[in-house]
């Protein structure tokens, strides 16, 4: 086996150890249920609020109790499109949703579901550049829409999506603004308050944090209709009982992330700039996807023309290169992208892509390696490809 690089960050983080080790000595400490109003299980209360407060800080929540701790980035889009939807509908009558075409699918199959329950649905197109743009917003939205979802950080493209300017569109009308913010929340700033959002949706894995565990921001006064019910725990908003030590580690995996953000955000920005001229100056007949000056640091989405993203991924992982084409939660759909096909893409092209995002223990070393082999692994497939000799031989 070659060396191993890991290049898939994006689909999930290694958790790190000083939020493995928050995380054992939480679980240990405050094993009690934090409902109970004995000793431990006031204890165990107190610090899921000391979490809680922290994680409002960090995220620009006005009071620590627009914090509603979930099971993860899923659960707090679902929990936001169709609860919030939902009690919005049942107070005002609104019963239209927009989101983004190239949402990642827990936001669009819920708003999905949505439309074969009563709601109609449009689904706002970014351009070619991989941006929603706010008139394209604009000429959705109406007096009768409840919500409007666009993800803060496109998690395919990399595509940094102004969210302010689409939240004062939606509430021009009357409306709420939900921001997918699981791939920028730790990676770039991020303030719910300043940036005018209702809700926003975060998951730890993505910062290094365990998986199981996410929060959703829920602006104090926005309606919702919880999906999860029995106990009323997080103030009737998500029964169940807390994940103390979980929200200990989301705490603890964020403050770490915030702290080296500006750094980091340097450094990866550097390898991601040598990645994408590597291969765009090495490799002929090949894009990128979505506008670079609108690129998030981590995340970068090639389009590699006549060569199957899926046989490229093999051949990396031959070479110890871990990447991915698309969404991990896609990745064994023979379908196109669907976010490649709403900026678009042909399908024929869409196909051969690729997206490499980087992280905490990428190298300059694991690009240089990279930009060595995926050009002689592209050379191989092409040759052994009728289609790309019938298009550019």
């Amino acid at each position: 086996m070659e060396r191993s690089v890991y290049l898939d960050y994006a689909a999930t983080t290694p958790i790190d150890d000083r939020v493995l080790d928050a995380y054992a000595s939480t679980a240990k400490e405050f094993f009690a249920n934090p409902n109970s109003l004995y000793t431990s299980g006031r204890a165990a209360s107190a610090e899921l609020e000391r979490a809680r407060e922290s994680i409002a800080s960090q995220i620009g929540a006005a009071q620590p109790s627009e914090v509603v701790f979930t099971g993860g980035g899923t659960e707090s889009d679902n929990t936001a499109v169709v609860g919030i939807a939902r009690a919005a509908r049942n107070r005002s009558g609104r019963d239209h949703i927009v989101v983004s075409a190239f949402e990642h699918k827990a936001v669009l199959e819920p708003a999905e579901y949505l439309a074969k329950n009563g709601f109609r649905l449009d689904l706002v197109s970014p351009r070619s550049d991989g941006v929603v743009h706010p008139e394209d917003l604009e000429a959705l939205v109406g007096e009768k829409t409840a919500l409007v979802s666009v993800m803060h950080v496109n998690n395919e493209l990399g595509t940094v999506q102004p969210i302010a300017e689409l939240a004062a569109v939606t509430h021009a009308q009357g409306a709420l603004f939900h921001t997918d913010a699981v791939q920028s929340v730790g990676k770039l700033p991020f303030d719910a308050g300043a940036n005018g959002v209702d809700a926003a949706s975060f998951s730890a894995h993505k910062f290094y944090g365990p998986r199981g565990v996410g929060a959703l921001y829920l602006k104090r006064g926005t309606p919702l209709e919880p999906l999860l019910i029995g106990g009323g725990q997080e103030s009737k908003r998500r029964s169940g009982t807390q994940n103390v030590a979980g929200a200990a580690a989301f705490d603890t995996a964020l403050r770490l992330m915030t702290g080296e953000q500006e750094e980091e955000s340097v450094r990866l920005t550097a390898l991601r700039d040598h990645l994408i001229d590597g291969v765009l100056e090495g490799i002929e007949n090949t894009e990128l996807n979505g506008d670079r000056d609108r690129l998030a640091p981590h995340i970068v989405n090639l389009l590699i023309k006549g060569v199957e993203g899926e046989a490229m991924l093999l051949q990396l992982d031959s070479k110890g290169m871990m990447v991915s084409t698309g969404s991990a939660c896609s990745s064994g759909s023979l379908k196109p992208s669907h976010v490649l096909l709403a900026i678009g893409c042909p399908p024929e092209l869409a196909h051969g892509s690729l997206r490499l995002s980087l992280g905490r223990f990428t190298t300059e070393a694991d690009i240089d390696y990279f930009l060595q082999e995926f050009p002689l692994i592209v050379e191989r497939l092409r040759a052994m490809s009728p289609v790309y000799s019938k298009m550019y031989g």
